[in-house]
């Protein structure tokens, strides 16, 4: 007598799957407000957890203690300076104003003469910067106007968003309290289901994804502090007023990504309106330097975190900026690192496998 194995309930493993695929959709609009926060909490507390470990031993293995430093330290150093830059850059909103109805009074120099030597573009900067000269004040006014009164809108708007940036900092700040005090019973689970996904490799995938983000966070930071440091020194030497204040306004750019010429460049215009030629020519020079200095330095710093192919990284942070914003910067070389060591691991696997036989 053939025994036929039992036929397969399609409409029980359907029914299954879709109530599955329901619970994920509809968990994911519960955490919806929260992702972001979540995910920058994850970040920065997977990037810190060496030193908090170090923190917990100095305090007598007493995790709360640790987390409450830590914590406190995220605050002093991170957020609390981060609300401080954005709240002031846009309670500006006010100077800008003022600096658009100044338009008419605005004067720009010749250009000096070692422009027209840099080559290939600096004839057409000389001509270019000699047709805006012409114009004089009233037509440069004019023709400068429309981008000032869009600046200006812009600052208006983003006074309604201060609160719910501070919200999610805040949120932030708690997510990654709890995350310090349960971040091995949170690791643990995480390659638990890594390892009931892919076994051995979904457990390495899992390991490679935290380097990755640590690499990046510590590129990110590094970078940023780099490039605000040497924009303030430039800004300090050159004479611009409130340096350091601008240093700080640079830096927190530079973590958004948005980098340092929002703060430069104006610099540099302001030299040049106060007949300081000197300065801000050198400063014209400086400015190229410090605002590209990150695109070789950050896949570097990154690469010295995880290692993965320069190439990789670089793909993965330009990409991830590109496709999802700042948050990208993360998220985009732990993808390409995660897939990148799974499909190496499979590929490897094969290969092996194809010798045994």
């Amino acid at each position: 007598m053939t025994l036929h194995p039992p036929a397969r309930d399609i409409t029980r493993l359907t029914l299954a799957v879709l109530f599955i695929i329901l619970l994920i959709v509809a968990s994911l609009l519960v955490l919806r407000p929260f992702l972001t926060s979540l995910v920058w909490a994850t970040m920065l507390v997977i990037t810190t957890w060496p030193q908090m470990v170090r923190i917990q031993g100095w305090l007598w293995g007493k995790r709360p203690l640790a987390a409450i430093v830590m914590v406190g330290f995220l605050l002093l150093v991170l957020f609390v300076p981060l609300s401080l830059a954005i709240a002031s850059i846009v309670a500006r909103a006010d100077d800008i104003v003022r600096l658009a109805r100044g338009l008419g009074d605005l004067t720009l120099p010749q250009p000096p003469e070692w422009i027209g030597h840099i080559p290939l573009v600096g004839a057409k900067l000389t001509v270019e910067w000699q047709r805006i000269a012409a114009l004089g004040p009233r037509l440069l006014a004019e023709s400068l106007a429309p981008h000032a009164r869009s600046l200006v809108t812009w600052s208006i708007s983003e006074v309604g968003n201060v609160g719910l940036i501070l919200v999610q900092f805040l949120l932030t700040v708690i997510i990654s309290a709890v995350l310090y005090a349960k971040g091995d019973q949170a690791a643990k689970g995480v390659i638990m289901f890594a390892q009931r996904l892919a076994g051995s490799h979904g457990e390495n995938a899992v390991i490679l994804a935290a380097k990755a983000v640590r690499g990046v966070a510590t590129g990110v930071v590094i970078t940023a502090l780099i490039q605000a440091i040497g924009g303030g020194l430039g800004l300090a030497i050159s004479g611009v007023p409130a340096a350091l204040i601008l240093t700080a306004v640079m830096f927190v750019l530079c973590v958004a990504q948005l980098g340092p010429l929002l703060v430069l460049i104006p610099a540099v215009g302001w030299l040049f309106w106060q007949d300081q030629t000197f300065w801000g020519s050198l400063m014209i020079v400086w400015t190229l330097v410090i605002g590209t200095i990150d695109n070789f330095l950050r896949p570097v710093l990154i690469k010295k975190g995880a290692d993965l192919p320069l190439l990789l990284i670089f793909v993965g942070v330009i990409g991830g900026l590109l496709a999802f914003g700042v948050i990208g910067l993360f998220v985009g070389p732990v993808m390409l690192a995660v897939t990148y060591t799974l499909l190496k691991a499979w590929v490897v696997g094969e290969e092996r496998a194809a010798r045994e036989i």
